[in-house]
């Protein structure tokens, strides 16, 4: 970070040398906060993989119990009376060939796409334009499904989906920094217990590596070696 005013003051309160309960860290990045706009409480995990390798790749999804704080933005691909059940749902859009070809015109305005598994056919040939976005529906995290008002309700209740990166790191937000240091303290610990449930069976030695909790623009904190064994 650069040395400005507000971080030498960050700084002075926070020891990144130590380590912390989730609760502690919690407390100090809410505490810390001086900046104008509501932070999110972001988690980085190392985990102890490969991702090269298919039989350690560690992805999935997590509903948290207090969501994310986020308004999420659904569109559900689908057909017939599908399209009324996602609406119903809560989806902010649904249709078919009238958003495939938005999509395909560069309109991506959304954050999670729902698709019904007759409607992939014609989505997957758009795997170009949503795979660098991350936005492609996948049957393993919920969002290829005939349950489209499930789904929807789901996601906007807070489910979201995570997979490691190549360096061996899960990075993801966790709630917003107004929420009570209890709940985010519940959204943490309800994800770092799904990734631990996820380790591959060929996954070797240390597991779960380290934990960082971090504000959207403050300091990385590290949670103790004692709460991440806790899990």
């Amino acid at each position: 970070m650069r040395n400005t005013k507000r971080n030498r003051e960050i700084s002075k309160a926070v020891d990144k040398s130590l380590e912390y309960s989730i609760e502690q860290a919690i407390k100090i990045l809410k505490d810390s906060s001086k900046v104008k706009f509501v932070e999110s409480l972001d988690c980085a995990i190392r985990l102890g993989v490969d991702p090269r390798h298919a039989d350690q790749m560690v992805r999935g999804t997590v509903s948290l119990p207090y969501g994310t704080g986020k308004q999420v933005r659904v569109l559900t691909i689908a057909k017939g009376s599908k399209i009324q059940e996602a609406l119903d749902a809560g989806a902010d859009y649904a249709g078919f060939e009238e958003y495939l070809e938005k999509i395909k015109g560069g309109w991506a305005e959304v954050d999670v796409i729902i698709a019904t598994p007759d409607s992939m056919g014609e989505l997957g040939k758009l795997g170009r334009v949503l795979g660098p976005k991350g936005l492609m529906p996948n049957p393993k995290s919920g969002t290829v499904t005939m349950d489209v008002a499930k789904a929807v309700k789901e996601v906007k209740a807070g489910k979201i989906e995570f997979r490691v990166e190549k360096t061996g790191i899960v990075h993801t937000s966790l709630g917003k920094l107004n929420f009570e240091v209890e709940k985010l303290a519940e959204n943490t610990r309800a994800f770092l217990n799904t990734i631990v449930k996820l380790k591959p069976s060929t996954a070797k030695g240390q597991y779960v590596k380290s934990l960082y909790l971090s504000s959207t623009m403050g300091p990385g904190l590290k949670i103790t070696k004692d709460e991440i064994a806790a899990h």
